[in-house]
């Protein structure tokens, strides 16, 4: 009882200190910049601390915690250049072009209102088919672990996505924004935390782990061999912080460009000295202490070292964490429907308030019902960098195509997104179950970050030479 009213009274306490700082807030702007850009007016602070907290969750804590190796601390550290990218090439791009949404530069560029609708399309199916119903997976999994529960996952799926859309129905990008850097402070806390009870659990002492778990740089059977550092990582990095909507639309909702460009330096400094413990170093003492145990790592390093009175705190911080990140996504998945295909195709006169309500509900079932699908994955965050790879490296085709090409027709980039997603399935799962049918005699799949690599080139190679042959344009730099 105890831990459930610390529980309580700390997610009551976040929500009522979003509620009194949103409430005094007014601005000039009306529509979908004050509903999904916050009317432009958020510090850099809560710009920060909404990048962290979109990007920090359960899949995060649970899923690299999960690996239980220090190799894959490179997906995190190489956020910080991402970061950088963002604050330095993309964002005075948006701002130049007045952006709400990423896919409002592809149309000004291209001049063809289509390729923004496909693109925001993709997202689309990014948001809601992968990452909200794997966000309510793992958190699900994490609390009922942590606690012991005996309840069906769907139904603690299902409370945690109601708590996460209120503050995305009702409050739109300034209460998720001020509400992530709330969480934040709680679940870094918390975070850091365990990383000390964890180490205190194996005498911080962790010699005796095998070479390849302590191992930094990887060879060609780690979870991130040092060759992809080179190739697919960087532009992985580039697309989820520079022309991912669910990322960039906290930066875009900064008072200045200025503003944003302090939110994100900010971040990048968060990323590189805090992030990095949090999600490596218990699982490596989890592994001293346990073995092996996959995804179930954090719940049980957590269960095991953290005293039972502070347990509500971090469920509260845990809840926080996944809600963050659900409502972020939920709410920019609210502000591409509503403003790139709604008021493009249907009506741009509909009432912002109410569409965005309606599809942020029916978003956040589709991804309670999808949850089942994840269960049982051997390792979901390795599943989920596989599964952007479908759509991320032919989104940022097209923006790279777009920047560095003038004259290119918009249906040639259309025509490579469909290329590219059918080209990337090929390699990244139909090659592995052609080489397991006869292992002996046909060549071994590359990792999949070299192939979004290659992906991406084609993509950018695709679209020009359609460009040429079909359009009869010549592209210029």
């Amino acid at each position: 009882m105890i831990q459930f009213l610390v529980f309580a009274l700390i997610t009551a306490a976040i929500a009522v200190l979003t509620y009194w700082k949103c409430r005094g807030a007014r601005s000039s702007e009306s529509g979908a910049k004050e509903y999904f850009l916050a009317g432009g007016g958020l510090s850099w602070i809560f710009v920060a601390g909404s990048l962290t907290l979109t990007n920090i969750n359960t899949d995060t804590l649970v899923g690299w915690n999960g690996n239980q190796m220090l190799n894959v601390i490179w997906w995190e550290l190489a956020g910080v250049p991402g970061l950088i990218l963002l604050a330095k090439v993309f964002l005075p791009l948006y701002y130049k072009n007045d952006c709400t949404t990423v896919t409002e530069l592809l149309e000004r560029k291209y001049g063809e209102p289509s390729l923004r609708a496909t693109v925001a399309f993709l997202f689309l199916l990014g948001n809601v088919v992968i990452f909200l119903p794997i966000m309510l997976y793992t958190s699900s999994l994490f609390l009922i672990s942590l606690f012991g529960l005996h309840v069906p996952l769907m139904l603690v799926a299902t409370v945690i996505a109601i708590a996460g859309a209120l503050y995305a129905i009702f409050g739109g990008l300034r209460a998720v924004a001020v509400s992530d850097t709330y969480s934040g402070v709680l679940l870094f806390g918390m975070a850091l935390l365990v990383v000390a009870l964890a180490l205190a659990a194996v005498d911080w002492d962790l010699s005796g782990l095998p070479a390849e778990r302590l191992a930094l740089i990887g060879d060609s059977s780690a979870p991130v061999p040092w060759h992809t550092l080179l190739t697919g990582m960087i532009f992985t990095q580039l697309y989820y912080w520079s022309v991912n909507q669910t990322i960039t639309q906290r930066a875009l909702a900064a008072k200045s460009l200025k503003e944003a460009q302090r939110g994100c330096y900010a971040a990048a400094v968060i990323r590189a000295s805090i992030v990095p413990a949090i999600v490596i170093i218990p699982g490596l003492c989890a592994y001293k202490l346990y073995g092996d145990i996959g995804d179930a790592t954090y719940g049980r390093i957590v269960s095991d070292t953290l005293p039972t009175w502070l347990s509500g705190a971090f469920a509260a911080a845990m809840v926080a964490a996944t809600m963050t990140s659900f409502n972020s996504t939920l709410n920019s998945s609210a502000a591409l429907y509503v403003c790139d295909l709604h008021q493009r195709f249907v009506n741009p006169k509909v009432n912002i308030g109410p569409l965005s309500v309606g599809v942020s509900i029916f978003f956040a079932i589709l991804g309670i019902a999808l949850v089942p699908a994840y269960m049982g994955a051997e390792s979901i965050i390795q599943l989920i960098q596989q599964l952007i790879g479908l759509f991320s490296m032919p989104i940022l085709a097209a923006f790279i195509t777009g920047l560095l090409f003038k004259n290119v027709h918009a249906r040639a980039v259309i025509a490579s997104l469909f290329f590219g997603a059918g080209l990337y399935a090929l390699l990244s799962f139909g090659w592995p179950a052609w080489h397991a049918a006869a292992p002996e005699t046909r060549p071994a799949p590359w990792h999949f970050l070299h192939l979004m690599f290659i992906n991406l080139w084609l993509c950018v190679g695709f679209a020009l030479l359609l460009n040429s042959l079909f359009f009869k344009r010549r592209p210029a730099r």
